[in-house]
């Protein structure tokens, strides 16, 4: 295996690295519009993806003006101001999308010598992102590090055969996490689409239909992320697709939710979602809501289809959105049709029961994806002998 620093490799044109423009070049605030090109920030990568529906969009008239930066599929996108060292790889159906100033793109052009999917492991392996961390570093302002940084850092390479069999093993990981992902948005559109169809033509008070428990914290000193006490959670900073992830427990929790309650944040951002998925301690940025009818699922929902309802509690308070209890029982949520209550929870119940089975998955597969990483990277593991590990879990 042999080291390469980047510049090098971009001068023996094997790599190319660029990043969004920046000047006069860079689009105007009044050149974003509703359809055009995708802008692609460090916001719309998440997990290995591009948001390129949720992104920001320039005219073609600012598109033709950017000199730089210009992505392409398959392209491995790396975030490296602000947000240093996400990594997200555009799709092969990727539509037409500019990098930022706060994103650049890293393409193989000899796939001879670099292959474009390991490309993507050797920005997310420990040695990538520790040397990145540290030029992020070096200033006083936001993290940040530039073109000439990035291209300064230095990369191990193995052999092509190697590179290609690593890429195949680290991405039957990813395809099967990218493929559990489509089936929980399939899911949830079903499960919403189900939901309304059993929602009548009047509302509930939030109150009728459920209990409230609004969240309070607990002492400072009770707090730990070694798994001692109960999970707590403050806001909606570990909010996931369906359930909180831990990462701060509490051995003297005040208010407390149980599973299968629907979390509600309560201060800015108002109105976001999610449901316990054990029993857990609720801080002041969350409330916590327990169905009177023994619908947990339906309640979920119900609570998810008012989402417009939030919009006026963002604005109250002096700085930061809130809703107090008082207001937040008396928020009306779509009244589900009597005769097709119970039916309607038991289909959401064995919806949302898949939906964690394929999140519980997912966790599965990213964790063992990011153990292989930096053992293969390193030569310490053999490929046929992840292969076998690949098969076990997939």
């Amino acid at each position: 295996m042999r080291r390469f620093e980047v510049s090098n490799l971009v001068a023996q044109g094997i790599l190319r690295v660029e990043d969004g423009n920046h000047g006069n070049d860079r689009p105007r605030p009044g050149e974003f519009v509703e359809d055009g090109v995708a802008f692609i920030r460090a916001a719309d990568m998440t997990s290995g993806v591009v948001d390129f529906e949720g992104a920001g969009k320039i005219s073609t008239m600012a598109r033709n003006r950017i000199r730089k930066g210009v992505g392409a599929p398959c392209d491995v996108i790396l975030s490296h101001k602000g947000t240093v060292g996400r990594v997200a790889v555009a799709p092969v159906d990727a539509p037409d999308f500019v990098c930022s100033p706060q994103t650049t793109f890293w393409r193989s052009l000899d796939h001879n010598r670099l292959d474009q999917r390991f490309l993507r492991y050797v920005l997310e392996s420990n040695d990538f992102q520790q040397q990145l961390q540290v030029l992020a570093n070096q200033t006083d302002m936001a993290p940040y590090v530039s073109l000439t940084g990035q291209r300064s850092m230095h990369i191990s390479i193995p052999e092509i055969w190697e590179q290609q069999a690593i890429a195949e093993v680290l991405g039957a990981l990813d395809d099967k996490i990218a493929a559990n992902d489509r089936l929980i948005l399939i899911a949830d559109d079903l499960a919403q689409a189900l939901a309304r169809r059993s929602f009548g033509d009047s509302d509930s008070r939030l109150s009728d239909i459920a209990f409230v428990t609004m969240g309070s914290s607990p002492p400072g000193e009770s707090y730990n992320e070694h798994g001692e006490g109960v999970p707590f959670y403050q806001g909606v900073r570990d909010f996931g697709v369906r359930f909180p992830s831990r990462r701060v427990w509490t051995t003297a929790p005040v208010r407390e939710a149980k599973a299968n309650d629907t979390l509600l944040s309560v201060r800015a951002p108002v109105g976001r979602t999610n449901l316990a998925g054990e029993d857990l301690c609720v801080g002041r940025g969350l409330a916590a809501l327990r169905s009177r009818l023994g619908h947990p699922m339906t309640l979920y929902h119900q609570v998810r289809a008012t989402a417009s309802i939030w919009a006026p509690y963002e604005a109250e308070g002096t700085v930061f959105g809130s809703i107090n209890k008082k207001q937040l029982e008396a928020i009306r949520v779509p009244f589900v049709i009597e005769s097709m209550a119970n039916e309607l929870e038991e289909m959401l119940f064995a919806i949302e029961g898949r939906i964690s089975a394929a999140i519980a998955e997912n966790g599965l597969l990213a964790a063992t994806r990011d153990e292989l990483l930096p053992l293969l990277m390193s030569g310490k593991v053999r490929v046929k002998d992840a292969e076998k590990v690949v098969e076990e879990v997939t």
